[in-house]
């Protein structure tokens, strides 16, 4: 079981990773970030992200779908934005956001080992 800190560091590891954060999703305040700087300000990224979580689990509840979001994903001309809202009883309400850098990641991958990093992540 990882702790905030570490789970941030390992996926900084991730190939292509510009930057991560374990987010509220009640405040939109990031709990732990890391990476970023000034092409991505990830205290915006998480407030800005927090709207579209709500957004996709308000659709989910009128649309009556059940289950949960395992992950959104964001693709833009030069990154990916992976956001996967966490699972484990103590992490519900976060998620963890991750922004690649398009041209360095492996989406699969990067999808995969962020799920390692959730389900590791001690809360």
């Amino acid at each position: 079981m990882a702790h905030t800190d570490i789970a941030l560091k390992e996926a900084m590891t991730i190939e292509g990773a510009l930057g991560v954060a374990l987010v509220d999703i009640a405040s939109g305040m990031a709990l732990g970030m890391l990476g970023g700087g000034k092409e991505l300000d990830l205290a915006l990224a998480a407030a800005g992200n927090t709207d579209l979580v709500r957004a996709k689990l308000r659709a989910m509840e009128m649309l009556g779908l059940g289950g949960s979001i395992e992950d959104i994903l964001v693709t833009l001309t030069g990154q990916y934005h992976l956001i996967r809202p966490l699972t484990s009883r103590t992490g519900a309400g976060l998620f963890l956001y991750l922004a690649l850098d398009r041209n360095r990641a492996n989406l699969a991958m990067a999808r995969r080992r962020l799920q390692v990093v959730e389900s590791e992540l001690e809360l």
